[in-house]
Formats: structure tokens, C-alpha cells, sequence
């Protein structure tokens, strides 16, 4: 992850300045120039990304959030979550990424219970038969042989009822429970990187606009040293000299002004994917939870139907699953990390 860095409009291209788009000389304090430095005070570079500042003016309206009231990802996470110490350190994205990721492992771990109840479900029954044929007290007589032998008998059910409530488990649940973790997994895979692509093509864009700025500022550095060098003795080869210069200005001020675009559409672009893969992940989320809801109520099913259980077990289990709520997940998870509200508005020259 990059520093966080200012995007300082006093280095900034002025479409005003010496010869970069006119023939004025350097230093005329122009409209223009009064306009950039209100730029600078709206606005702020952190880590590549361009956000407006959080006290904008009374001319300049608050941003709206895309979602009101829904607490939906696409909102607040645009910035970065920022460490002890107070610097940028892990982008909004990840911040979202590593819930999902998290969600996954918790499905992991799930279905990995359900596994070891289904193998402790199968050697209980195994058990269970077992003891049914064993040969001990096989010999008792009358009224009490017959129960005895009735007790017996109702082991081997037991474990015929077992068998079957794990076989369930295997079906019904824990099958389930994998196929959607797979597919999750893939679709995190591809929305990972798709992302992490666009955000270094924005940081190279970024680059490419402070390089050409850094040229820029150099020509007309140059061309002011060629205008007060000026020399009545060799006034053709100094004006020779300082159109050149002007030529090179110009040329740099065009060349600022063709990156900032890239910058921009390149900003632009990280910006869709931002909105359309945070729904995503929304999305993803949501139908985690009800996946996994559902999978739970059929595990309690299952359980009711195996009548040997204690039901008072099983009740407040089913209590608690209907009053599981995805949305007011969400609403108490974006409480606590969102990383900011404010979205990613244009550099301006």
C-alpha cells in the first residue's frame, strides 16, 4: 500500500502561466490561478484516489450516499482503514474482501462440524447395532426374556434411526454446505483481482500525472530564466531561445493536461467497478447468510424427526435462526469498520 500523498495544486499546470497555453509572462496573478488555489483547499489526494475535502464550502454540496439508510457497502469504504498510528494501510476493498474471505472460512468451519457430528452420528450407530446382537442375558426366560429381547431390539432401532439422521446430515446439510463455499470462493477469486488490477492502473495513472507536472514546472522554470536573461546584444538568438522554451512549455502543459484525462477515466472506471463489486459482495453476503440459515433450520428439521432427541434442546435453536437478519448484520459490521463516506471526485489542473 502507497503513502498517502496531497495532490499540490501549486505545482499544478496553469493554463495562465507563461507561454504554457497564452503569451503572458510568468507571474500574473490571473483568474485562473485564483480558481486553482480554490481547488486546492476543496480538494485532497490520499493514497492515489482524489476526494473532496470533508469541510467543503457553502457553494459546494455534501456528497449523497448511493444507498440512504440501507448501510450498503458501496458507501463507506472508499478511503483506507488506517493503522494504530493513523496511517493509510489496508484499502476499503480488502476491508470488505477480508469479511467475505472470513465468511468463507466460517463456512468452512461449519460444514466441518457437521462432519464430525455425521462421524460421531455413524460410530454411534455402529455401536448401537453392535450391542443389539450381543448375546448377553440371552438365556432369560418368560415375561422378562421378551422384554429383555424387546430392549434389545429397540437398540438396533436406535441405530437404524442414527444411520439415517446422518446420512441426512451428509445430503441435506453438509453437501450443501461445500458446493456454496465453492462457488464463493470463485467468485471472491475473480472480483479480487479485477479490482486490485484497476487500482494499480490508477496509482500508475497518478504517477504519470506527477512526472508530467514535475516537466512542466521544469519548462517554465526554464523559459522564466530565458525571459530575464534577455539581452539587447543578442536579441535574435534570445528570442530564438525563449520560443523554443515557450514550444517546450506548451508542450508539457498539454502533455499534464493528457495525463490528468487518463488519470480521471482511469479513476472513473475503479470507481464502477467499486459500486458494481461492493453489491456484489453485498450480495454474496447476504446470500451467505441465508444459505447458511437455511441449511441450520434443516439441521433442527432433522433433528425433530428423530424423536429420541430432547426436543427443549432443539426449540431455542429454531428460535434464534428466524430472527437472523442479513440486513441488520450488515447495518452493525459497516458501524464498526466502514473506512469513509466521501467518493472519489476528478483531479483538476
Amino acid at each position: 500500500m502507497m503513502e498517502a500523498a496531497s495532490f499540490d495544486t501549486e505545482e499544478s499546470f496553469d493554463v495562465d502561466d507563461a507561454s504554457c497555453l497564452s503569451q503572458q509572462n510568468p507571474g500574473n496573478n490571473s483568474p485562473a490561478k485564483r480558481q486553482n488555489k480554490e481547488i486546492k483547499e476543496t480538494k485532497i489526494t490520499i493514497n492515489c484516489v482524489t476526494f473532496p475535502l470533508p469541510s467543503v464550502t457553502p457553494d459546494q454540496p455534501e456528497q449523497q450516499l448511493l444507498k440512504p439508510n440501507e448501510w450498503s457497502y458501496c458507501d463507506y469504504f472508499w478511503t483506507d482503514k488506517k493503522d494504530p498510528q493513523g496511517t493509510p494501510s489496508v484499502g476499503g476493498f480488502e476491508v470488505l474482501l477480508q469479511k467475505q474471505l472470513k465468511g468463507k472460512q466460517m463456512q468452512k468451519e461449519m460444514a466441518e462440524f457437521v462432519r464430525e457430528r455425521i462421524k460421531i452420528e455413524d460410530e454411534y450407530s455402529k455401536n448401537l447395532s453392535k450391542l443389539s446382537q450381543s448375546p448377553l442375558a440371552a438365556q432369560e426366560e418368560g415375561t422378562l426374556g421378551e422384554a429383555w429381547a424387546q430392549l434389545k431390539r429397540s437398540c438396533h432401532d436406535e441405530a437404524e434411526v442414527h444411520l439415517k439422521f446422518s446420512n441426512k446430515l451428509q445430503c441435506e446439510v453438509e453437501k450443501p454446505l461445500l458446493t456454496f463455499r465453492d462457488n464463493f470462493k470463485k467468485e471472491l477469486k475473480k472480483y479480487d483481482h479485477h479490482i486490485i488490477d484497476l487500482r494499480k492502473q490508477l496509482a500508475s495513472r497518478y504517477a504519470g500525472v506527477e512526472k508530467a507536472r514535475k516537466a512542466l514546472a521544469d519548462r517554465q522554470k526554464d523559459l522564466e530564466v530565458k525571459t530575464q536573461q534577455l539581452d539587447i546584444k543578442h536579441m535574435n538568438k534570445h528570442e530564438e531561445d525563449i520560443k523554443k522554451a515557450r514550444r517546450k512549455s506548451t508542450q508539457a502543459g498539454d502533455d499534464l493536461m493528457h495525463n490528468v484525462d487518463l488519470y480521471n477515466r482511469a479513476q472513473s472506471k475503479w470507481f464502477e467497478e467499486m459500486v458494481t463489486t461492493s453489491l456484489e459482495l453485498e450480495r454474496l453476503e447476504v446470500e451467505r447468510v441465508e444459505m447458511i440459515r437455511q441449511n441450520l433450520r434443516q439441521y433442527t428439521t432433522l433433528r425433530h424427526e428423530t424423536d429420541m432427541f430432547n426436543q427443549s434442546t432443539v426449540e431455542p435453536v429454531d428460535q434464534l435462526l428466524q430472527s437472523v437478519d442479513p440486513a441488520k448484520d450488515r447495518e452493525l459490521w459497516v458501524q464498526e469498520h466502514k473506512t469513509g463516506e466521501l467518493r472519489p471526485v476528478d483531479m483538476d489542473i
